[in-house]
């Protein structure tokens, strides 16, 4: 009986998928109507647009603070008298900080630019690299501060070397389509030379930022109070680089989806319904009326689909441990539910209809629920292999000025080399998004047509084709399993009931 049904569903979801295409046809016909002729978009998520803008104004003023009281002069401004270390125990001045921030800032720009110079020749590799070393790397590291007695950071590098490890193990088996996904959209970015020109136009906003931002680092490294306070600032001033250098990322990826989703649903770059002046316009889209949206997405994105990657990759390799998977499955629908309404595929949307951020989330999720693709997705760790480049750049990066810091000082290697580390994710991350959003705006066009897909290159449309039915067989097969089970489970119950 299992068997039957089992055989039959394949044939049922493949009416279904059918009747869908002609839907998701029709759809994508109105979306090329709609994006030759824009109407007019309204600002969306301005609350969080101006949040941002005045988080900005707000930290750059603390920054120069920060910076100028320590510049040239120690206490120039007064602030030692705010800590509660006497002001004698002064240990330097902002200008013997600050040009380790140079380094990292410098190198974080050449592994960028490397990146994106070597995307079409060498990226395949740079990207089997990234998923290999990392582990490595990231245990030499500990074994460094191990040796250089920083053992609570020996102890959370070893974690994540060990995690990453796991997490690889556990997803073995996905890096080959994984890698075909990765190609292909690297193909894609290859073919639209002006995309790598507006990354490289984004490296150079944040760098700008980044000379303000470790400005103001380099002040809190150098000044006289204790080192729990220097920690809580670097924190903050985390958190405001990571928040900015996220916001920048995702407008390079809105940017960037919106140009791949008008040449996909146009038929290529030269096609002449293709609109005038597209690359101009989503530009002049993400940096206005859609700017608020981005704000908002990059607060809590990044997190979320961290989180679920991990949860994926761990309940995979549970087995039949049904404690424990019970607790994996509930923390798993609670990302999940999260995910509905913060998720990467929502930029696509921001980029092509100018969508609030929930909005285009909710309406993503929903088409790739309702047509399949959500299995593929689900299937694909483009997101993570490109995470673990970034991060791998942002380790290099702090490396290269750690060192360098050694020499200088022994007790602020950590603070500099942590703090150089996420600047150099952020420069390298924007590298990556170019990558990124050509992958979302690809799962998007196969949801909403797959025949633009199968027009673009048409080998890829049967691979994709192939595993999206591989991945709802697979689901089938273990919903059916499931079911079997709890109706065997039942079973045995009534019996000892009775008894």
């Amino acid at each position: 009986m299992s068997d039957s049904q089992s055989s039959s569903s394949p044939e049922l979801g493949s009416i279904v998928a059918a009747d869908e295409n002609v839907g998701r046809s029709g759809r994508s016909y109105d979306s090329s109507q709609t994006l030759a002729t824009p109407a007019p978009r309204r600002w969306r998520d301005v609350f969080w647009l101006a949040i941002f803008l005045i988080h900005l104004l707000g930290f750059g003023l603390l920054l120069g603070v920060l910076g100028l009281n320590r510049f040239e002069k120690s206490n120039r401004l007064n602030l030692d008298k705010l800590s509660s270390v006497p002001s004698d125990s002064d240990t330097g001045l902002t200008e013997e900080y600050w040009p380790l921030y140079a380094v990292a800032g410098g190198a974080g720009t050449l592994l960028g630019w490397m990146w994106l110079l070597f995307l079409g020749s060498q990226a395949s590799h740079m990207m089997k690299v990234s998923v290999h070393i990392l582990t490595t790397y990231l245990a030499v590291i500990s074994v460094m501060c191990f040796w250089g007695e920083h053992f609570f950071c020996g102890v959370a590098f070893a974690v994540g070397a060990a995690l990453q490890f796991l997490y690889v193990i556990s997803v073995i088996d996905r890096l080959p389509f994984t890698m075909l996904v990765l190609q292909k959209a690297v193909k894609m970015v290859w073919s639209l030379p002006e995309v790598t020109r507006i990354a490289y136009l984004f490296m150079l906003v944040i760098l700008l930022w980044m000379v303000i931002w470790s400005f103001g680092a380099a002040g809190v490294i150098a000044s006289s109070m204790d080192d729990g306070k220097r920690w809580w600032l670097l924190l903050v001033l985390s958190i405001s680089l990571f928040w900015t250098g996220a916001v920048l990322c995702n407008t390079v990826h809105v940017i960037v989806s919106g140009l791949v989703f008008l040449v996909l649903i146009h038929g290529g770059r030269r096609s002449l319904s293709m609109p005038q002046n597209s690359l101009l316009n989503t530009l002049r889209y993400a940096v206005t009326t859609s700017f608020g949206s981005i704000c908002y997405g990059s607060l809590f994105t990044a997190a979320i689909r961290t989180l679920r990657w991990e949860i994926r990759g761990f309940r995979s390799k549970i087995g039949n441990n049904e404690c424990l998977l019970c607790c994996v499955d509930f923390l798993f629908n609670l990302v999940e539910t999260l995910v509905r309404f913060f998720n990467k595929y929502a930029y696509v949307q921001i980029a092509v209809y100018g969508k609030s951020f929930n909005h285009s989330a909710r309406d993503a999720w929903e088409l790739f629920q309702s047509t399949g693709v959500e299995a593929l997705i689900a299937y694909d760790c483009s997101g993570a292999v490109l995470l673990m480049g970034t991060i791998l750049g942002g380790l290099v990066t702090g490396t290269c000025a750690g060192v360098w810091a050694w020499f200088k000082s022994h007790d602020r290697v950590i603070m500099v080399g942590s703090t150089s580390m996420l600047m150099g994710m952020v420069l390298v991350g924007i590298a990556m998004a170019v990558v990124e959003s050509a992958v979302t705006s690809i799962y998007i066009c196969f949801a909403e047509d797959p025949q633009l897909i199968h027009r673009w290159d048409a080998e890829f449309f049967n691979q994709l084709s192939e595993m999206l039915h591989q991945r709802l067989q697979h689901r089938s097969a273990r919903a059916t399993e499931v079911l079997t089970h709890n109706r065997f489970d039942g079973r045995i119950q009534n019996t000892f009931t009775v008894r």
